[in-house]
């Protein structure tokens, strides 16, 4: 019994890291229950565009609904899906950077150092790529105490 206990807590710290857990990292998404609206998170990184997904190709992650354009696509994530979420849950890194909350837009994102960020509008994304380094630290400093705000 405290054996399997012990390797029960072992598997979900390896799975959510030290300081992670569900409740800690939401994913956004609107009333339909979609990550991201819909969109191909994987496509972001292997396409380089912003591409719909299809609900033939979606899975359940983090109590939302992801959708994929391709079984391929679906597979890559159910194998690895923290490497391409978007970080911050797929709101808006300037929102998260400047401490408040805002949507992320699948058509506004950037890819740094392999990572994905949403940004909310043009104005937010013109101002992250000015400064990315510098707000992406503020924003992990933010995250996910925001959320409680």
């Amino acid at each position: 019994m405290i054996l399997r206990l012990f390797a029960a807590l072992l598997a979900a710290f390896t799975f959510f890291g030290p300081t992670e857990s569900r409740a800690e990292m939401p994913i956004f998404s609107e009333q339909n229950g979609l990550a991201i609206g819909g969109y191909d998170v994987v496509a972001f990184f292997d396409e380089q565009h912003a591409m719909r997904g299809n609900s033939a190709h979606a899975l359940m992650w983090k109590g939302v609904v992801w959708h994929f354009a391709t079984a391929g696509n679906q597979a890559r994530f159910e194998a690895n899906p923290r490497a391409y979420a978007p970080v911050f849950g797929g709101y808006c890194a300037y929102a998260m950077a400047r401490g408040y909350l805002a949507a992320g837009n699948p058509e506004l994102w950037v890819i740094e150092d392999g990572e994905l960020f949403l940004l909310n509008n043009s104005a937010a994304h013109g101002l992250w790529q000015q400064d990315a380094t510098a707000l992406n630290e503020i924003a992990r400093e933010n995250w996910p105490s925001v959320l409680r705000k």
